[in-house]
């Protein structure tokens, strides 16, 4: 820093101010600075920056060896959220959720010297391991709305994004409504399951049971052929619900193919909804409706708790939207 301050002509604290992006420093100063560190090729020492700081300007992020769409898009918009900040991410995976796995993924990262930990999941084993090391470092859960205690949470607002969706095939005129449920070990999924059942109960309707699913393409699939199957059975038939809404796109897929193969047309027989607007889902035939969560503003939102759990500060509210993507999927009902 000296060496940039002397071909600058500049002090070192000018420099400091430099590289600090402080406002009181002249669009020419700045320039000077710039250039003197362009022609020494001079790098910050971030070594000895924590040192004095005690701030590595960097966090961890603990997340599902998947491609899963909400983690997946989660991390990434917790790293443009991070660089936009100057800070950096480094990722580690687990391939299951229990608590050893993401307990030994949080020491890793306390041996690291990080100034914080995200844990993005909102799966029951991995909220037990947080809730056991949350002291240990500033932590913050995406997934989980509220845990209490030190633990910082992040997440979309899963309730209301499955009103979202109930509300819209309810205003369709639709009154029966099939859910097929995420793993009952997500709390994203039970929240959805929770919006969806509430809402129809304030509007007057009894809901069929939901049915258990997880968040695969294939299990949508075998859950669509047998609908159609127990709709078709000589006996007892059970007819097709009017609508569908399914916990995440996936499963709405694999209901598409599966009545699309047994002749049932949607939405004119069967209207279906999705949740996450997954990349292509306005390219399923028919073209998916879905509810879209911000992404965006939940990495944005995620940072902003880790920054308030580093400084010791209250936490923010960690709720973020989500929004309906009114497509083909979905129509008005008519009499059968």
């Amino acid at each position: 820093m000296h060496d940039v301050a002397q071909v600058a002509g500049v002090s070192h604290q000018t420099v400091s101010r430099v590289l600090n992006d402080h406002p009181n420093v002249s669009a020419a100063t700045r320039a000077k600075v710039q250039s003197a560190i362009a022609q020494l090729g001079y790098r910050r020492n971030s070594v000895a920056r924590a040192l004095v700081t005690r701030r590595t300007g960097s966090i961890g992020v603990v997340t599902e060896d998947s491609a899963l769409h909400g983690p997946t898009m989660t991390l990434i918009a917790l790293e443009n959220a991070a660089r936009s900040t100057g800070m950096s991410v480094s990722v580690a995976t687990v391939t299951q959720w229990d608590v050893a796995a993401v307990q030994a993924s949080l020491e890793h990262f306390l041996d690291q010297g990080v100034d914080g930990v995200v844990v993005i999941a909102s799966h029951d084993e991995a909220v037990r391991a947080v809730q056991g090391f949350a002291h240990r470092l500033p932590v913050v859960m995406v997934g989980p709305s509220d845990l209490g205690g030190e633990v910082y949470t992040a997440a979309v607002n899963q309730y209301a994004g499955a009103r979202l969706a109930t509300r819209h095939l309810i205003e369709l005129g639709h009154t029966d409504i099939l859910h097929v449920t995420g793993p009952s070990v997500w709390l994203d999924a039970r929240s959805r399951a929770r919006g969806w059942s509430d809402t129809m109960r304030q509007a007057g309707l009894t809901p069929r049971d939901p049915v258990p699913g997880d968040w695969k393409a294939s299990t949508g699939y075998g859950i669509g052929a047998e609908l159609v199957a127990r709709a078709g059975a000589a006996s007892g038939a059970e007819p097709l619900p009017t609508a569908v809404f399914a916990a995440n796109d996936q499963l709405a897929l694999g209901l598409l193919h599966a009545f699309a193969e047994a002749g049932v047309r949607v939405p004119h027989e069967v209207s279906v909804v999705g949740f996450d607007d997954v990349e292509g889902s306005a390219h399923f035939f028919p073209p998916l409706t879905t509810v879209a969560p911000d992404f965006a503003a939940l990495g944005r939102r995620c940072l902003d708790q880790m920054v308030a759990a580093i400084a010791g500060e209250p936490a923010v509210d960690g709720l973020v939207g989500a929004a309906m993507r009114v497509r083909s999927s979905t129509r008005r009902r008519s009499e059968r």
